[in-house]
């Protein structure tokens, strides 16, 4: 069999394949922004805070393997990853219904509100991990590899317009009349409803990838590899195999991504509790004064700023790693993102905190797209999704880490004053910086890759 070149797409080609990434990072932005806040409302204690968000790596750890696995040997009317977008959509919109009520919810059925909240939340997590994993897959799938970094770059702005609007949303509820306060043991209305509005963009943004992508055929994959795609389909048990088979690029990437997660983990986490201590001033038991949930809010503007500034980021990826390589580009992006984060504890005015937020949002354009450009050079095209599912440990399983020592750290440690250990989280970032510089090669790259790279893109 004669083998094939990907065609180059589109612009617009690769914004529709993606949109639905949009909807997935508005339920990540609204969780990111308000989980810690609505497990505090519940009754959580802020040493509490990072085991129950243990449900979301955990999770992801489980879920995107199998999931990757699964999507390399779907094929379907539908196609080969759109299935599973589909259903992590339809269950990630219960779960956004359901997380912000589950003190109703417990009235009715006289269960646990912690744990029940932990169970929607896992629902949450778990969903969005079927429904994200093929996304990365699918930029794989469909892209040449002189494309992938505009492909993850694009999937970058959308992530970051969707963060924005779900971080926002709360704040945005409160300026327009919706209460911000709710009675003890309960979640506040602007909270619930921005869940709700979540929910119903979702849905519409991956309908609108499934209607808008028509996948690759089995016969057109076979022809772009030389008929290895029309193999007899590999074993779930293969997923060992393949781990243990990973390339030596994709570990080195891994120790990388190990520093940059855990200390996204310990922003997201224990920011809310950080300002509401350091910035406002407050008990570290105090979770449900007025000015907790105004802690919570800012908390909530403060991740739509770096999302917000990841977008004019993301567009600077490219000819940035033009001019200084791939792995450059990575190291300078987590060098500001760990002073982003440092800084938080020196900026004491909540007014000028965006400062901080610049610097992180260099760095989270950054890791939702280099890592993955670096990677798809290595690894097989029949194995996109499974090395995807599995690249996904080196994410999760710092998080897991984070989750089971970050609580007693700051309990403990730092006598429950939780911006020490958001910078703890901005020393992680730098480590991740040098890691990058000294450990990740990059003798396949050059600057003419890159130019063809951007000329191809047809707008």
């Amino acid at each position: 069999m004669t083998k094939k070149i990907k065609p180059n797409l589109s612009m617009a080609q690769i914004i529709n394949m993606s949109m639905g990434f949009l909807g997935i990072q508005m339920a990540f932005g609204l969780q990111n922004g308000n989980a810690s806040r609505i497990l505090a409302n519940l009754g959580a204690d802020v040493h509490e805070l990072s085991w129950f968000w243990l449900v979301a790596p955990v999770t992801g750890l489980i879920v995107q393997p199998i999931i990757g696995h699964m999507g390399d040997n779907t094929w379907s009317p539908l196609g080969r990853r759109k299935p599973y977008f589909l259903i992590g959509a339809v269950l990630c919109a219960i779960g956004l219904v359901l997380l912000p009520n589950a003190a109703s919810v417990t009235n009715l059925i006289a269960a646990n509100v912690l744990l029940l909240a932990v169970i929607f939340l896992a629902m949450m997590d778990a969903s969005i991990n079927v429904a994200m994993e093929p996304f990365r897959a699918l930029v794989g799938d469909m892209l040449p590899k002189h494309q992938g970094t505009i492909g993850f770059s694009v999937q970058t702005i959308l992530i970051g317009i969707g963060a924005v609007i779900g971080s926002y949303l709360p704040d945005w509820l409160t300026k327009l009349g919706i209460s911000n306060v709710a009675p003890e043991g309960f979640v506040a209305d602007n909270v619930i409803f921005s869940f709700y509005v979540g929910a119903g963009f979702l849905i519409l943004t991956i309908l609108y990838t499934i209607f808008t992508t028509k996948e690759y055929s089995p016969e057109e994959f076979a022809a772009f590899e030389d008929g290895k795609e029309v193999a007899e389909p590999s074993k779930f048990s293969d997923i060992f195999k393949d781990f243990a088979n990973i390339p030596t690029q994709m570990k080195r990437l891994g120790i990388v991504q190990f520093f940059s997660w855990f200390a996204l983990f310990t922003m997201w986490v224990f920011t809310t509790s950080a300002l509401a201590t350091h910035h406002f001033g407050l008990s570290p038991d105090d979770t449900h004064s007025e000015a907790f949930n105004n802690a919570g809010d800012l908390t909530g503007k403060l991740f739509g700023m770096y999302n917000l500034w990841a977008i004019p980021f993301a567009f600077l990826l490219t000819p940035i790693a033009k001019f200084l390589g791939k792995k450059q580009t990575h190291a300078l992006a987590l060098f500001s993102g760990g002073l982003g984060l440092i800084s938080m504890y020196f900026i004491k005015d909540t007014s000028l905190l965006w400062i901080s937020m610049i610097g992180l949002g260099f760095a989270w354009a950054s890791i939702l797209a280099m890592p993955y450009a670096m990677l798809i050079e290595v690894i097989p095209q029949r194995k996109m999704g499974v090395y995807m599912g599995i690249f996904n440990f080196f994410i999760v399983i710092p998080q897991i880490i984070n989750g089971i020592f970050g609580g007693p750290i700051v309990s403990n440690i730092f006598g429950k004053m939780a911006i020490d250990y958001v910078v703890v989280g901005g020393v992680c970032m730098l480590i991740g910086a040098v890691v990058t510089m000294v450990f990740i090669r990059s003798e396949d790259e050059t600057p003419k890759e890159i130019e063809e790279e951007i000329q191809q893109v047809h707008f």
